[in-house]
């Protein structure tokens, strides 16, 4: 069986993520954190997975360049000055295909050294992003658009609709993951594209009507 071999790569710098389309279909959005803190160098990876070094402060860092290397592989120059891992397909399809594995692993060894990812580079300062409703969600929300300041617990797509679907309460179930498509300085997102301080952000219904209201839960009686 041949190998997936990639069709398109695009930076996105503002979002900080590299999208990678593959011959198979496969398309994923990789944030260069996730890329940087999971470099094939040796630098991290050492010789064996003992000696494999956990990457801390990644949270800011961002590709400077995309270097080709044959045809089988990229060189991507971080902005840390790290531009020694040379990313395979066969490694960067692995990454998008096991994200949410490899990136849950990553926090829980980041949890277990007492370390703490930081929003951004702004990290305790206010973080502000426009936000833009269209279509049906305009007319329910009462806004085509506002400012907003980020609460620290907003980091990526993902964690924003969980924000905005708490605050808006009873109207929160227009904004399901999977009601909505949102975009980032106008470009396609997935969950986990990191949200940054100055970023449009819109959101955008996947259909032309409103889903139907849940309906209430019942109370439970005594007796």
């Amino acid at each position: 069986m041949s190998k997936p071999i990639p069709t398109e790569l695009n930076l996105r710098r503002q979002s900080r993520v590299l999208e990678v389309t593959f011959d198979d279909g496969a398309r994923f959005a990789l944030p260069c954190e996730y890329l940087r803190v999971h470099s094939p160098s040796a630098e991290v990876q050492g010789h064996s997975p003992d000696e494999r070094v956990l990457q801390i402060g990644k949270e800011d860092v961002n590709i400077e360049r995309i270097e080709p290397v044959g045809n089988y592989a990229v060189l991507l120059h971080f902005d840390d000055g790290h531009h020694t891992g040379i990313y395979s397909w066969e490694t960067l399809h692995d990454l998008g295909v096991n994200h949410d594995r490899y990136w849950s692993e990553y926090l829980q060894k980041l949890e277990a050294t007492g370390h703490r990812r930081a929003a951004g580079a702004a990290a305790g300062q206010p973080r502000r992003a426009r936000l833009l409703y269209f279509a049906y969600l305009a007319q329910y929300l009462r806004r085509e658009s506002e400012e907003v300041t980020l609460p620290p617990e907003v980091t990526d797509v993902s964690t924003l609709l969980a924000w905005l679907r708490r605050r808006e309460r009873e109207r929160g179930y227009l904004l399901a993951d999977d009601k909505v498509r949102v975009t980032v300085n106008r470009q396609f997102t997935e969950p986990f594209t990191h949200i940054d301080d100055g970023d449009e952000i819109a959101v955008v219904p996947t259909s032309p009507t409103p889903p139907p209201k849940p309906p209430r839960a019942a109370p439970e009686l005594d007796g």
